[in-house]
Parts: C-alpha cells; structure tokens; sequence
C-alpha cells in the first residue's frame, strides 16, 4: 500500500531557488529536508540577482508550495508579448523584426521569488552559515553522510540521509566528484546587468521617453539585436526596469566559482561609452541612470550523460548549466525538483534507485536538447558563427527570417511531464 511506503530524509545543498524548490518537492512528497547554505542569512533586497522570465509551468507548479498562491500574481508583471526589434546605432533608430503575441511569461525580481519560496517553508529547514565540505556513501548504499562547516563557530557536523540532492549551482562540488573532468565552456561573451528603480520619479523625462521607445513595456519582452550583441529590457512590479546587454569578449577572469562581479567605475564608464555607439539614447539613458550594475560571464556545458549516481542527484545548474538565451534556467530548475518530488512520492523511500533513474530519464534529454537550443539562441543572436547557417544579419532580415529568434522554438516550450499531471 502507498501509506505504507517508508519516506527518506534528503539533505539537500544549495539554498537558491533550485534547493528551495526541491525543499517544497520533497516535503510534499513525505519526505524530511535538511537544505544546507553557505550564506549566513536569507538574501534581503535586490542586491543579489535581477529580473527573470517565468513561464505558465513554473508558475502552475509552485502554486501549491507557496502559502498566499495570490501573492506571485502581485509579484509578478505580465509579459505577454516577445518582440524582436533591430537597431541601426549609427541612425539611432529601432525597427520590428518579429513578434510573439501568445509569449505567456511573467517578469519578476529573483529576490522576490526566493522569498516567496523560503517564507513559505516550515522553519528550520534551510541551515544558513553551513558550508557544505563532503559527503560519504555508505558501504551498502542506503545512506549518505554529509559534513558541513557551520561558519559562525568553525565546528563540523555531520547530517545522515538516504539521498544527497545537488543544487550547488554550475560550478557544483558534488558533481565535480563524479565528473572531475568536466569543464564549463565560456560562450565568448558576458552580460551587463541592471534593475533601474524609477519609483522615486516614475514622470521622469527618461520613463517618459523609454516608454515611447518602448511602448509595450510592462506588458512584453523587448529583445533589440544591435551591431554589437544584443539587449533585453522588460519591466518589474514597483516601478522597476530590468535591463541586459550581451557583449562579445575575451573570458574575463572572475575570482574563485564566482560567474558574476561587481565592477569598477571606469569598467562601467567604458561600458556606457561602448553602449552610445549601438543603442538608442533611451535604453542608454537606462544603463546610466541604473545603480550598480554589474557584469555576468555566459558559461554553459555539454549536456550530461546521467544526473545521478546511487543516491546523489543532480537537479538545477548543478545538472545542466545553460545559457540565458531560451529563459530556461530558473524554469528548469521548478521543473527538476517537481519531477523528483513525484518519482520519490511515486516509488518510496525503499526503491530509491526506481525513483532516481526515472527522474533521470525524464529530465535528461529534456534538459540536453534545452541547453544545446539555448546555446545555438545565443550564438544567432551575437552573430557568432555556426556551422549550419550564416550570421544573422539584423539590419537585413525579413519577418519570416527572424522567427528563428522566437524563444518557443524551443524544445519541449511549454511541456508538462505526464507524471506531473
């Protein structure tokens, strides 16, 4: 009988939204969590991350985890429309390139979706302060025994459990273990970042004249191709703009795992110099005006051949690193831990290598294709080269040319996995 079933107890590492969300998974699921996070207290603010896109799955999948469900309407803006436009830098002018009337996303801060998540856990399942150092599989393979530094006082512990779930992100430890080999691969460009806060002066001469630039904002996706890389601009709820630039070059040289970094004022003095060359003054105008913005190296990595090895599993970035380019990485993460929830609640604690396998053969080659999508979005949209076409030519393409841009082109775009429904 499924009541009878024995649940497990997973320690989960990683308190992103990727080990959140697998926190509400699993314990939906009957299982006990223990989520381990080196940071010593909940994120605060919007200093860390900037605005994501959230598709009609994810938004459906954590309805249930969250205890005021009405809240992520109020968190989150519509994004209904994707709208692919071209700008001439040197006439300062933007045109349509394509557009996507049915997109179907919702815009909202990263910091305001981990709290919505964490708040919504029982209290004293993320362990702050506790920095994740190793873990040993038992002889038998029941079990899994994790140490981990509890930095306020430099002790060790050690937390015993019947699964080890991965959510360390794409420079993941865990996964290093199993695949000391695997590297990242730089994409040969990195993104300038920013949220503008205009809540203090919503009629200002630069709203006014982004809105008339961009008149769909607060309701569409605007993703402008310029003669150097390419931009995204959407709008936050309260009066917030979030705004991205990928720019080709060199890999930049980032301290420690870190793939983001705060940057000098001349670097951003240079970025703004570099930025009145290809976009309209509006959107530059943005960039300057935005406080601290700050710089994102584009790594991904060929896809995986298995996400998990006897009770280690893999979910989020620290599975399939990906680029931005498909609006995946967030989504797919809400999806990893859905799955894994659903094939633990399905299978039990006791057939634990039942569950794992068949999570693995839901998510794997999902995940492989997404990745491989996102990373070939990226290289049309830079105009980098690719083997099987020429670049993209923005200032020359028709309409039917640039549907190729489309972000649900994308393998398996708005998918639900038939043990979800």
């Amino acid at each position: 009988m499924k009541g009878a079933r024995r649940t497990g107890k997973a320690v989960v590492v990683g308190g992103s939204i990727a080990g959140i969300s697998c926190a509400h998974a699993l314990i939906a699921a009957g299982w006990d969590v223990v989520v381990l996070e080196k940071t010593c207290s909940p994120p605060s603010g919007c200093a860390t991350g900037a605005g994501l896109g959230f598709d009609a799955v994810s938004v459906k999948l954590i309805q249930p985890w969250i205890q005021q469900p009405e809240l992520l309407q109020l968190l989150t803006s519509p994004m209904a429309i994707e709208h692919e436009q071209a700008t001439d830098g040197d006439k300062k002018i933007t045109w349509t390139l394509s557009r996507d009337e049915n997109f179907n996303f919702r815009a909202l801060h990263w910091a305001d979706l981990h709290s919505l998540l964490y708040n919504s856990l029982p209290p004293n399942v993320v362990l702050w302060g506790h920095l994740f150092l190793s873990f040993c599989i038992s002889d038998d393979k029941s079990s899994v025994k994790v140490r981990a530094e509890l930095l306020e006082t430099n002790e060790t512990i050690k937390i015993v459990g019947d699964l080890l779930v991965a959510a360390d992100g794409c420079h993941s430890s865990i996964r290093k273990t199993f695949l000391p080999d695997l590297k990242l691969r730089y994409s040969g460009y990195c993104a300038w970042r920013g949220v503008l806060d205009f809540s203090d002066n919503e009629n200002s001469e630069t709203i006014k004249a982004l809105k008339k630039a961009y008149p769909d904002l607060g309701n569409c996706n605007y993703f402008d191709i310029g003669s150097e890389g390419h931009a995204i601009l959407y709008e936050l709820i309260n009066l917030r703009i979030n705004w991205i630039w990928y720019l080709n070059q060199p890999e930049p040289d980032f301290k420690g795992n870190s793939v983001t970094t705060k940057v000098s004022r001349e670097m951003i003095e240079d970025m703004y110099e570099a930025a009145e060359k290809v976009w309209i003054p509006e959107l530059v105008k943005v960039m300057r005006e935005t406080r601290e913005p700050f710089l994102n190296a584009i790594y991904d990595c060929d896809p995986l051949d298995q996400f998990y090895w006897d009770n280690v599993v893999l979910i989020g970035e620290a599975a399939h690193p990906i680029s931005p380019h498909a609006g995946r990485s967030t989504n797919m993460s809400i999806l990893d831990a859905a799955v894994l929830g659903k094939c633990l609640e399905k299978w039990g604690g006791e057939n634990l290598s039942s569950a794992l396998e068949e999570y693995q053969s839901i998510r794997l080659p999902v995940a492989s294709e997404q990745v491989l999508f996102s990373r070939r979005m990226g290289r049309i949209k830079q105009r980098l080269p690719l083997p099987d076409r020429e670049l993209f030519d923005h200032m020359k393409a028709n309409q039917e040319e640039s549907t190729v841009l489309h972000l649900r082109n994308i393998p398996y775009f708005s998918s639900i996995p038939s043990i979800l429904m």
